[in-house]
């Protein structure tokens, strides 16, 4: 049984139920990706990072230089800290 419901309006726009914006964490400007899934439709919000984000955040400007998984992992993490800490 579904939980919410949505209409189409004539020009393709949905509204996102509230309840559902709760639930995926989602507000204005919020990206939304569409999967096929055989007979279903997938929606869910889209990651929130791109591959230059990484990229910045694992060799800021320099040229890359090899590194291993554990390091790029505390790249990753030490980005985000420093751009989600609260000032």
């Amino acid at each position: 049984m579904a939980f919410a419901q949505s209409k189409v309006t004539a020009q393709g726009q949905i509204s996102v139920p509230a309840e559902v914006r709760r639930k995926l964490g989602i507000g204005p400007g919020s990206v939304l990706e569409w999967e096929e899934d055989g007979e279903r439709i997938i929606v869910r919000r889209a990651g929130r990072y791109t591959f230059d984000d990484v990229h910045r955040a694992l060799f800021g400007k320099k040229p890359p230089m090899p590194r291993t998984i554990e390091e790029m992992k505390a790249g990753v993490r030490q980005y985000v800290r420093r751009r989600h800490a609260r000032r």
